[in-house]
């Protein structure tokens, strides 16, 4: 599959060998690939992976890279969340090697990155996406340097630590620790794997769709209520969902309602307001860590996204993340903070309108308790 790096503002192409990891206009990456053609008989029944989906995935033919960096992510169970709710179904997205969703993009990213020769990868984030890239860049025998917050996960920044990766620990917000790691990127001796930036890192979170897709031979819920940040599942599941439906293999896309943080929701800001642009807004803390993202650099994508599937963006209090929270632990669920932020948004979503209007939601259950500090 011959795929470009084209830029979202200006158009401008670059060949994937490049270090280059925005274009020079300051506009970020999208992927230009041929026109899409995927069949249900092209999924690899003997792969048990993500990578069952390689033909839709933007791998040179007779690429082997994947082989040696997948550790069996993916194929995460759908199960229903209450059996008195049983319009809202949950898929086990921690059930990953590193315990986050964000396995699925790191995998797709430092596969394709091995493909392309890269020895050293650089990175930035909250917590999971650094641990998903240290372990995967661990896996294809690559230098990694992770940029994390202070405020970061102890158990999170131990979990990078742990898969060889150097970690630099920022003294100031998630917006410092991202300019840190551009500072580093612009030296030019490593490859900026980045889950906001490297349009890679979404050809992973595409996958989420595919598997919602086959595990529910072609059933496709009405609502999927997801975590936003940076965008990196909103935008996975929309490119996953629009494939699918250019395949002509489902009729159409399910709506994306996407739970910013209460205290830090830039994106739905602008969502209530019916703007386009996004304004930065300051962090003044929340415990859904994951999500917290002030500043986010595809926050317009995120919205055309939502836009395009007559989605919606909802708040999640934060005086009920950790009461929903304990209520998915009681129903077998142990989850971290900022995945039971986007219950504490569905919850709060259901006192305003029946779930049963919402038809059948699907809510990805993206990281496991064991990483949360509390």
């Amino acid at each position: 599959m011959t795929v470009t790096y084209i830029c979202h503002e200006c158009g401008k192409k670059y060949e994937l060998d490049t270090l280059a990891f925005r274009c020079e206009c300051g506009g970020l990456f999208d992927l230009e690939k041929p026109k899409f053609e995927f069949a249900r008989d092209q999924i690899v029944q003997e792969e048990w992976s993500l990578f069952r989906y390689i033909q839709a995935l933007p791998f040179e033919k007779g690429s082997g890279a994947w082989k040696e960096t997948s550790m069996g992510e993916g194929l995460t169970p759908i199960l229903t969340l209450d059996p008195e709710m049983p319009n809202v179904l949950v898929k086990l997205d921690y059930a990953m090697p590193t315990l986050s969703f964000k396995d699925r993009g790191a995998a797709v990213l430092i596969a394709k990155a091995k493909e392309l020769g890269v020895e050293k990868v650089i990175q930035d984030s909250s917590g999971n996406a650094g641990t998903a890239i240290a372990a995967y860049a661990s896996r294809a025998g690559m230098a990694c340097e992770i940029y994390v917050p202070k405020a970061t996960s102890t158990k999170k920044i131990k979990q990078i630590s742990a898969h060889g990766a150097k970690v630099h620990i920022v003294n100031g917000s998630r917006e410092d620790t991202a300019e840190a790691a551009l500072h580093a990127a612009e030296k030019g001796d490593a490859f900026y794997a980045s889950h906001v930036y490297n349009p890679f890192f979404y050809e992973g979170t595409k996958t989420f769709a595919y598997e919602v897709f086959e595990q529910l031979a072609g059933d496709m819920p009405d609502s999927v209520i997801v975590p936003l940040g940076n965008g990196t599942l909103v935008l996975g599941c929309y490119y996953g969902f629009q494939e699918l439906v250019h395949a002509n293999l489902i009729k159409k896309m399910p709506r994306i309602i996407a739970v910013q943080a209460e205290t830090c929701a830039p994106i739905y800001e602008a969502f209530i307001r019916g703007e386009q642009s996004i304004k930065e807004v300051v962090n003044t803390g929340t415990l859904a860590e994951g999500i917290a993202i002030a500043n986010p650099l595809r926050g317009k994508q995120v919205l055309e996204a939502i836009q395009a599937t007559a989605g919606e963006i909802i708040i999640a209090p934060e005086d009920r993340i950790l009461d929903a929270k304990k209520a998915l632990a009681e129903r077998g669920f142990f989850v971290e903070t900022t995945t039971a932020a986007t219950f504490a948004g569905f919850y709060d979503l259901c006192e305003k309108e029946n779930h049963d209007s919402l038809g059948t939601v699907l809510i990805p259950l993206c990281g496991a308790g064991l990483k949360s500090a509390e």
